[in-house]
């Protein structure tokens, strides 16, 4: 009894689908645009993320140490800056181990580093990581106080990339937002036809005793099956679109890093079809409750 009932929930939900036609490929297109700009936009910002801790212009101060300063010194330096407030974590590197890094980095021409380990150009370095951005001018001008050192920080460009993303993220957070609620409200009127469609089968139902979840359950599922089919599609052409722009950046942009798909595939999938489903049985949900009261 069970297995025919799910029989018949689908091959109800198949038959609403295709009965409505061009409302069906509204809710899906519409949903599907939303999908396809959440993750698009979640991407963005990621490898945004991503590209910022690598450079580390979020969170990080460079101390450069003067050239000529004696060893003692240097290490003076040291603990003056961790006795700091607001400092999280600081990594000491040396004029050697700058100059080995840099011969790994080039290492076609190596050679040329081998000269310069008797005379070498690099200064000592510290790197400071703070623990709060609410007080790193603070810090900034703290560092700057120590005898023997030049401090070297993006604050504030990372400030401007900060606000630049917030406030990016705003704009798509509201057009989303819009964007999901007229999906929803598609989905409604979508499942509305299929409901008035079938209200005399409904109401026979009814008179002969059957349960709101049987009359209500091929309308859920055909949202959802809405909700599946627009994630799908939005897989599909989110998942092109970004190694679209992978392949793209990657061949003319060197410099700037981007995660591969792998890596997200997982999560664009999961998103796609959580948010997907949701909507679609939400949409059902609202317009069972507000036209037919099943």
């Amino acid at each position: 009894m069970r297995r025919c009932n799910i029989g018949y929930y689908f091959g109800q939900s198949f038959k609403g689908l295709w009965r409505n036609g061009i409302m069906t490929v509204a809710s899906v297109t519409v949903l599907m645009s939303c999908l396809v700009l959440i993750g698009s936009f979640s991407a963005l910002v990621y490898n945004i993320d991503r590209n910022l801790e690598e450079v580390g212009v979020l969170n990080e101060i460079s101390v450069v140490v003067d050239y000529d300063t004696d060893e003692d010194t240097v290490a003076a330096i040291g603990e003056q800056i961790r006795s700091l407030d607001n400092v999280a974590n600081v990594e000491f590197v040396s004029k050697e181990q700058a100059l080995e890094s840099e011969r790994e980095r080039y290492a076609e021409y190596a050679y040329l580093f081998d000269e310069l380990k008797e005379d070498n150009p690099l200064p000592d370095i510290y790197r400071v990581t703070h623990a709060s951005n609410e007080n790193v001018e603070t810090l900034v001008y703290q560092l700057g106080q120590i005898d023997h050192v030049k401090v070297k920080s993006r604050i504030d460009i990372a400030k401007d990339i900060e606000n630049l993303k917030s406030g990016i993220s705003l704009v798509f957070i509201w057009f989303l937002v819009i964007l999901f609620i007229v999906s929803i409200f598609i989905i409604i009127n979508t499942i509305k036809l299929t409901v008035e469609a079938r209200a005399r089968e409904i109401e026979a139902m009814r008179y002969i005793g059957a349960t709101n979840f049987f009359m209500s359950a091929p309308f859920i599922l055909e949202g959802a099956l809405i909700g599946v089919i627009a994630a799908a599609l939005a897989s599909l052409i989110g998942s092109n679109l970004y190694l679209y722009v992978y392949h793209a950046v990657s061949n003319n942009y060197r410099m700037i890093s981007v995660v591969p798909f792998d890596q997200l595939r997982s999560y664009m999938l999961i998103g796609f079809f959580s948010v997907g489903i949701l909507a679609g049985v939400i949409g059902s949900a609202i317009s069972l409750r507000k036209y037919k009261r099943i």
